[in-house]
């Protein structure tokens, strides 16, 4: 008798626990609550409720396996490693199947359980090349994006990276099937009335996302058939809906890497060897996701707040609280920071381009430590990973992998009249500045007090030219 465990893979295409254990005859599966561990690391309400989403339709999904869901609760890990142990004593299941974690807390549970009575086994399932494939010639994991990409796209031509499908359901017993049925439908109402929550936090609705099984359906495949060839142009513009959007589904399981890029590869063969090919620029985001979660994988340190480079692990970040209140509150008075600050509280989301800005703002403009930054995403992101978060993060704030160079620092004008030069994004998250001409929009003050509007924005925290020279100063010196 096997059991799943149902974790951060909430699909069932290309699932290899759910393909093991339906072949194994599988009939029993958990997925086990963990608030404590959810506040702990910073999981978001929005987030929270799109996993709940998920695993009501994984419910009624399996009914088709004859497996039937079970929803424990446990408050952390611990809990939750003593409430699959009694389940499986209670069932009599002998083999747990479920798909690994790579964050430091799961991989210390999980290699409790390996060293346990209960036999286990767990796979790959969130990246596109298996951890520890993609090494240098040393056998180490790289330091640098352009050499991983170069043996990812290396390893991935030698040895294919192609999305498992779906189980079979055939063959599974009528009654059986029935039997699961009314033990999920009972699972999914309760889910239906009853959020995942984390302490402090007021719950969240995830409505507006689509189910990952609709996003798959049309948004994939519009996507590939008509924007990949113009992601390149059109990524860095916040004011249209120029990248994907699928972050959301990565990062909770409903969708994985692999699949997406059995999909890419489907429609454009040649990709792995053309790297000019239009479409390659959306391939190199994927990457990059796994460059990320290799990089978890290899050095553990960075699930735990540490700098990849260790000469900033001990620097003494000079930023002022009210500074971080100003711009967890979207008030800097740069209107691009703010703008994108605005998104973030009021969608759960926020344009890859304008992360970078906003982050390359805390820690250079404003000297913030940025762990500050991070956790902050963490807690308001629907799209919350671990390995993307603190890796962009480390990247603004140079003490990351491959990281910017310390010197640069994002000029915040620049960068929104590049890429919202009419400022169409800043006027829909600051209506407060919807009548200021296109060019005054970027930096409204003078114009404003011109205007005897003074009181209508708030002044800029720190000035450009000035916050740069005291960055570099301040970087020089670690």
């Amino acid at each position: 008798m096997t059991l799943l465990w149902i974790r951060r893979d909430l699909r069932c295409f290309d699932n290899p626990a759910l393909m093991h254990a339906v072949k194994q005859g599988c009939r029993h599966a958990v997925y086990i609550s963990t608030p404590v561990m959810w506040e702990k690391h910073h999981e978001s309400s929005i987030k929270l409720d799109l996993i709940r989403r998920h695993l009501m339709a994984m419910a009624n999904e399996l009914s088709q396996y004859g497996i039937a869901l079970f929803h424990l609760r446990g408050s952390d890990f611990a809990a939750q490693t003593e409430q699959l142990q009694l389940f499986c004593k209670e069932k009599q299941l002998k083999q747990v199947f479920a798909n690994s974690e790579p964050e430091i807390d799961e991989r210390v549970r999980d290699q409790s359980l390996l060293n346990s009575s209960l036999n286990i086994t767990f796979f790959d399932s969130d990246v596109i090349a298996e951890r520890g494939r993609v090494l240098n010639q040393s056998g180490e994991m790289f330091k640098v994006f352009t050499p991983f990409k170069n043996a990812w796209l290396k390893h991935v031509r030698l040895t294919g990276a192609k999305a498992l499908g779906r189980p079979s359901g055939d063959g599974v017993p009528p009654e059986q099937q029935a039997w699961a049925e009314t033990i999920n439908l009972s699972v999914i109402e309760k889910l239906n009335h009853n959020g995942f929550t984390v302490a402090g936090s007021p719950e969240t609705s995830s409505m507006k996302w689509p189910m990952a099984d609709q996003v798959m359906q049309e948004v994939v495949v519009e996507f590939l058939n008509q924007k990949v060839c113009s992601y390149a142009q059109k990524r860095d513009i916040p004011g249209i809906k120029g990248t994907s959007g699928l972050s959301p589904y990565l990062a909770i399981g409903a969708m994985s890497g692999r699949t997406l890029y059995s999909q890419l590869i489907q429609a454009y063969p040649q990709l792995c060897n053309d790297t000019a090919h239009p479409a390659f620029s959306w391939l190199n985001e994927l990457i990059w996701r796994d460059f990320y979660k290799h990089l978890l994988f290899h050095f553990p340190s960075l699930s735990k707040g540490q700098c990849f480079q260790r000469r900033y692990e001990h620097t003494r970040w000079p930023g002022s609280e009210e500074h971080f209140q100003a711009w967890s509150t979207a008030k800097t008075g740069y209107p691009i920071i703010d703008a994108a600050m605005r998104q973030l509280l009021s969608t759960g989301w926020m344009h890859n381009r304008l992360r970078m800005l906003v982050a390359s703002f805390l820690t250079k403009h404003l000297l913030i430590d940025w762990r500050r930054g991070e956790q902050f995403f963490m807690e308001h992101l629907i799209d919350g990973d671990l390995s993307a978060n603190n890796g962009g993060w480390q990247w603004a704030a140079s003490t990351g992998c491959d990281a910017q160079p310390y010197f640069r620092v994002f000029n915040p004008l620049l960068q929104s009249k590049k890429f919202d030069p009419d400022g169409n994004f800043i006027r829909k998250y600051l209506p407060e500045l919807a009548d200021i001409p296109s060019k005054f929009i970027h930096f409204p003050h003078e114009y404003l007090a011109e205007q005897g509007r003074a009181g209508n924005y708030w002044p800029a925290l720190v000035e450009h030219k000035a916050a740069r020279l005291k960055a570099i100063s301040f970087y020089k010196a670690q």
